[in-house]
């Protein structure tokens, strides 16, 4: 690997793994906020938290399909492709994400209870609950205008705006959660409006910078059904297996949720602090997922199926760097701890303190599985092999062992975390050996080709 891949490497990561440091610390520095309402109001916010996730993962894939076929036309060089590309996916995101939360806000606190929250966490979690789900059709929409970006090696206008918005969110969640000045005090209700108010303005200022200011992408609009049908077919072909792997992965990562909260309260938000703070540190490798997309993307539309093999076995070794160095600052942060929850209980703390060693100890398996899952495979044209992955980690690994060694032979929370370890290992060991497998030189075209499909 020589200077130019690291350039090329870190003018897309850095950005992305910037943008999402600062989506975490915010996310973490919300929890700090709601940590001084009580472990109640902490562990419905986890809860809740898990759940929208699988919303939000597994529709934004809609906007990783975008980035994959956007940097291929990008690659074959087709502004008109990556316009198609950019129109067609923002328009299906923002519909299809709001038909689905509308119903969700409104039964916001029947799902809960019908998912398997206790009624006094879904009692205290609905309203947080229905102004954070009415967030995801802007924060689906910004994934997709964010991917078109970073697939045009622009990657520092979406972290420019994240970072605004991010910083903005944290003021107005702090102020409506503890009533600053003459605003009322809002509690978790607060906080979540706070998040619909900043993610409806990022993704309006997203969409004016990509489309709307000079030098932009024009939005392409069809009067023709037909060639609207065409252009979501050819999104909806990739997105859908990778929105089954992500709904696979966030959905068992709210029933390892269900898994802490049977056990007990103090349980479940302790492993909340423990995703969080490992959130913070794993995201320093976010971006190399998003570098693959592109890097891979632009030598796919260029045909050159050597060099989308050069970049697979390069980005897998700065991600085996990476996870190995901040894993060791998750490892130590545990220290921390009683100065950043110091109304949490000692018990908490310490079940929490363990569950960071445990779980930074692996982060270079889940960096891996962040790249090759997230990245390479997906454009690599093996979207299938990332959907069986994701289902045998948590499916047929994970979760029966976690309930195994939890409940069956009663290690309880250490049974848990130690399933999810587990689910890790497996997943990487699969993805490995499917990364193998790739056919490089059957997935490459010439660039003519490629214009033509992307477009």
């Amino acid at each position: 690997m020589n200077l130019s891949d690291h350039r090329h490497i870190a003018r897309i990561a850095v950005p992305v793994s910037l943008e999402m440091t600062f989506q975490l610390l915010l996310n973490f520095g919300v929890q700090l906020v709601v940590g001084v309402l009580g472990t109640l109001a902490l562990a419905a916010v986890g809860l809740v938290n898990s759940l929208v996730v699988v919303g939000m993962v597994s529709l934004s894939t809609i906007g990783a399909a975008a980035a994959i076929l956007a940097a291929r036309a990008h690659g074959a060089r087709s502004p008109q492709a990556v316009a198609r590309v950019a129109t067609t996916a923002g328009v299906l995101a923002f519909l299809f994400t709001l038909t689905l939360c509308l119903p969700a806000a409104f039964f916001a606190q029947p799902l809960l209870l019908g998912l398997g929250a206790t009624a006094e966490i879904a009692a205290t979690g609905a309203r947080y609950f229905q102004l954070t789900v009415l967030a995801l059709p802007f924060m689906v929409h910004a994934s997709v205008t964010s991917g078109v970006f970073r697939s045009l090696g622009q990657a520092r206008i979406p972290m420019q705006v994240s970072i605004f918005a991010v910083l903005f969110n944290g003021l107005l969640a702090y102020a409506l959660v503890v009533g600053l000045g003459p605003l009322p005090v809002l509690g978790l209700g607060g906080a979540a409006l706070a998040s619909l108010i900043a993610q409806g303005l990022r993704a309006a200022l997203l969409f004016w910078l990509l489309h709307l200011r000079p030098g932009r992408v024009p939005l392409s609009w069809s009067r023709s059904l037909t060639t609207w049908r065409q252009a979501a077919g050819q999104l909806l072909t990739l997105a859908f297996p990778l929105a089954m792997t992500q709904l696979s992965w966030s959905a068992g990562a709210f029933l390892y949720a269900l898994l802490f909260a049977r056990l007990s309260v103090s349980a479940l938000a302790a492993s909340q602090i423990v995703l969080s703070l490992e959130g913070v540190f794993i995201v320093a490798s976010y971006g190399l997922m998003s570098a693959s997309t592109t890097l891979i993307g632009h030598a796919v539309g260029q045909g050159d199926h050597r060099r989308a093999q050069d970049w697979s076995v390069i980005l897998q070794r700065v991600g085996m760097a990476t996870g190995l160095g901040f894993g060791v600052l998750f490892m130590a942060s545990a220290y921390l701890l009683p100065h950043l929850y110091p109304n949490i209980s000692p018990a908490t703390l310490q079940v929490a303190f363990w569950g960071i060693v445990i779980n930074a100890a692996f982060q270079v398996v889940k960096v891996r599985n962040m790249i090759l899952g997230g990245g390479v495979l997906p454009s690599g044209g093996d979207a299938r092999g990332v959907v069986i992955g994701d289902l045998i980690g948590p499916f047929v690994v994970g979760l029966p062992l976690a309930y195994l060694l939890g409940f069956t032979l009663e290690l309880g929370v250490w049974g848990v975390f130690w399933g999810r370890i587990a689910d890790e290992v497996a997943k990487a060991s699969f993805f490995t050996w499917r990364v193998r497998r790739l056919r490089w030189q059957a997935l490459t075209a010439p660039r003519a080709t490629v214009t033509q499909q992307a477009a």
